[in-house]
């Protein structure tokens, strides 16, 4: 029985684990509240994100990232992507496969208009 419940929690675990892996997370690095709009198909989610504070396991699907309700600049993410807030704009921070290096430097990812 002991070996059936560890075999449970150690499954879960892992599924957990693997979730978050093929999730995108969101860091505001500005000194101000930027308001985020997530949308995933016909779901749409809107957080208040405060300086320092980040989301973690987002668009595990892909979605489209709105910065401030600005319809000009959507950011689109597949889903594992790092990425973090900075002068008002989302910029690519990590790796998107686990296991791959960063680059270290912050590049503006494609915006799709």
């Amino acid at each position: 029985m002991k070996a059936i419940v560890a075999f449970a929690a150690g499954t879960i675990a892992a599924l957990l684990w693997t979730s978050e892996a093929v999730a995108a997370s969101v860091t505001n690095r500005d000194e101000k509240d930027h308001k985020v709009t997530i949308m995933e198909g016909d779901v749409r989610q809107e957080h208040t994100l405060k300086p320092a504070a980040s989301l973690q396991g987002i668009c595990r699907k892909g979605c489209i990232i709105r910065l401030d309700d600005s319809e000009d600049d959507d950011y689109e993410l597949d889903g594992s992507e790092i990425v973090s807030i900075e002068d008002g704009y989302l910029y690519y921070d990590g790796p998107d496969q686990p296991g791959e290096q960063g680059q270290g430097e912050s590049n503006p990812p494609p915006a799709s208009k």
